[in-house]
């Protein structure tokens, strides 16, 4: 397996990034987001966003040069009182779940990331327990209001 991390100092082709868009679009599945809102979030990685001056990066699993694995870190900018990186997505390829690609990413993650890491998680979501496992806690119940 080969892991590779995209950051603004290492961005990945125009054609990299839309296959990453589509990887995520099709295996976060019920806990997804738009195409448009994967690729925003993708910009702000990269700081490609004018109000932005933070970053982030991704982390992409390849196994046999096919994508197995795609994780995208958003830096906040912010430390103490909100966490300095946000985990916006992790997926797996559907049918490679259960054989510890999720962890890897998770581990490298922790292993790349200066500071507090915060993620939303769905209740029902079976990753829910690898986070546990890996120490993330739930300090808060998220609340939103939608404009």
């Amino acid at each position: 397996m080969q892991v590779i991390k995209w950051d603004e100092t290492n961005k990945p082709s125009d054609i990299k990034i839309n296959n990453i868009i589509n990887f995520l679009y099709e295996n976060l599945e019920e806990y997804g987001d738009t195409k448009e809102d994967i690729r925003k979030c993708l910009k702000y990685v990269f700081n490609e966003l004018s109000e932005r001056t933070t970053s982030g990066f991704i982390i992409e699993a390849l196994e046999n040069s096919e994508i197995i694995g795609i994780s995208v870190i958003n830096e906040t900018g912010m430390s103490g009182y909100i966490p300095e990186n946000i985990l916006v997505y992790i997926a797996t390829c559907k049918k490679n779940r259960g054989k510890g690609i999720g962890k890897l990413l998770m581990l490298k993650i922790i292993e790349e990331t200066k500071g507090n890491i915060a993620l939303h998680v769905e209740n029902d979501n079976p990753a829910k327990y690898l986070y546990e496992k890996l120490g993330f806690t739930n300090k808060y119940l998220e609340m939103r209001l939608e404009k």
